[in-house]
C-alpha cells in the first residue's frame, strides 16, 4: 500500500522533468531525476529535499501558466484550456509534496 503514495510523486518529478526538458534546461532534469532517486534514501531530510523540490515545482508550473496565457493572449489565442490542463497539473504536484505528511510515508522517513 505504501507503494502507492509514491506514484504520484514519481509522475510528478518525471513531468516536471520532461518540461525542463523541453526548455533545455538539463540542471533541471537531472535534478528530477536525482530526485527520484533520493527517495531510496530513508532519511527525515531526504523526505524533506522531495518535498520542498515539489513544492518548488507546483511554483514553476503556476509562473509557466502565466507565462504561457500572456503569450497566448498576445497572440489573440485561447488559453482557457491550457490554463485548466496546467493548473491540473499544478495541483498534481502541489499535492504529491503533501504526501509526505501521510501516516504511511512518516514512518517509512521517520518524519516526527
Amino acid at each position: 500500500m505504501k507503494r502507492l503514495f509514491y506514484v504520484p510523486i514519481v509522475l510528478s518529478l518525471i513531468v516536471l522533468g520532461a518540461h525542463f526538458l523541453r526548455d533545455a534546461t538539463y540542471f533541471g532534469v537531472a535534478a528530477s531525476v536525482g530526485l527520484i532517486g533520493l527517495l531510496f534514501v530513508k532519511r527525515p531530510g531526504a523526505a524533506r529535499v522531495v518535498q520542498v523540490a515539489l513544492v518548488l515545482g507546483a511554483v514553476e508550473w503556476v509562473w509557466t501558466i502565466y507565462s504561457l496565457v500572456q503569450v497566448r493572449m498576445a497572440m489573440g489565442m485561447p488559453a482557457t484550456r491550457m490554463m485548466l490542463i496546467l493548473g491540473v497539473v499544478a495541483a498534481t504536484t502541489a499535492l504529491s509534496a503533501g504526501l509526505s505528511q501521510s501516516k504511511a510515508l512518516k514512518r517509512v522517513y521517520g518524519l516526527v
